[in-house]
């Protein structure tokens, strides 16, 4: 196999973990929608939190990993677990329940275009047209799926849409300034630590509301549900976006957020008997469009990387 076509194979992997990254957190309203059922929202994020640190710290044990080094790399986990767990997390849910589903859905296309400036502002990375217009087609197919006519922006959703404008800026800012520790230490290493560090913040506020469920007396269904979003969209879900953030950009990473609506909205008529319309359709066009988009300026650039070695085309 030739060099082009090795960083071509290497190169397409970030890019399909990123989508099933989407679809593992697409997937993640639906479960929670039968979680919630039984489980207070906050007391359902400290069991997603603690339940997949468990699982990090047993993947973490099982395998060879690199030992922390520095004492100020702990402080950054800290502070990743903050932006992309605790406050990513908490402020959606909080933002969610005093706001509404179109609201949150709207204002999270700013999560790639935060992380973008967050990354030029870091000079991580510098900003092109291509990437501008990517950003552009996929955030008009969110906004058309949901239809901003049936967003409300009124007094009463104030709060709500602040926490939830909280939530992405703590999420962008996370994925622009984690990728360094990613690189050096490797994302199983990185993701566990900041769960863990996420436990210890989650546990208080979460353990107060669990101590007040019957939790002994849940039906089946509602575990299967928990166990779902442990594995799924959370273990499963963080650690690929991890991995595919010690491979590309933070942009790139950024952009695939656009696809979890659309899964959504596609898993929706499977499971829960809703609808897919001709609006689905032509929004789901517009947000490969962008996502293509950005895509292809990533290989374009590893490709013009390749070729620039003398040693490019050997085999």
């Amino acid at each position: 196999m030739s060099r082009a076509a090795r960083v071509s194979e290497s190169n397409i992997k970030p890019h399909l973990a990123l989508i099933a990254v989407q679809l593992f957190f697409g997937t993640w309203p639906i479960a929670g929608k039968i979680a919630l059922r039984a489980l207070p929202s906050t007391g359902l994020v400290t069991l997603r939190i603690v339940g997949a640190t468990v699982a990090f710290v047993i993947l973490l044990r099982a395998t060879a990993h690199r030992p922390i080094e520095r004492r100020s790399d702990y402080l950054r986990l800290a502070l990743y677990s903050l932006l992309g767990v605790v406050l990513n997390q908490f402020l959606f849910v909080k933002g969610l329940a005093l706001s509404t589903v179109v609201n949150a859905t709207l204002l999270g296309t700013t999560i790639p275009i935060f992380t973008l400036l967050a990354s030029a502002a870091l000079g991580k990375e510098r900003p092109t047209l291509r990437q501008a217009l990517g950003m552009l087609l996929a955030a008009a197919g969110v906004v058309y799926l949901v239809n901003p006519l049936n967003a409300n922006f009124s007094p009463e959703t104030t709060l709500g849409n602040l926490l939830l404008i909280a939530n992405t800026v703590a999420y962008s800012m996370y994925l622009a300034v984690s990728q360094d520790l990613i690189k050096r230490y490797g994302a199983l290493v990185v993701i566990t630590w900041i769960f863990l560090f996420g436990s210890f913040a989650a546990l208080p506020f979460g353990g107060f509301f669990l101590a007040q469920t019957p939790l002994l007396h849940l039906p089946l269904s509602i575990w299967l549900a928990v166990l779902y979003i442990i594995l799924l969209p959370t273990v499963g879900a963080y650690y690929l976006n991890a991995w595919a953030l010690g491979q590309v950009a933070p942009s790139t990473v950024a952009i695939y957020i656009y696809l979890q609506p659309l899964f959504a909205f596609a898993l929706a008529p499977l499971l829960l008997g809703e609808q897919i319309d001709s609006r689905t359709w032509l929004a789901a066009a517009l947000i490969f469009a962008g996502v293509a988009t950005v895509m292809l300026r990533s290989r374009n650039r590893v490709f013009e990387e390749v070729s620039e070695r003398p040693d490019a085309l050997s085999h």
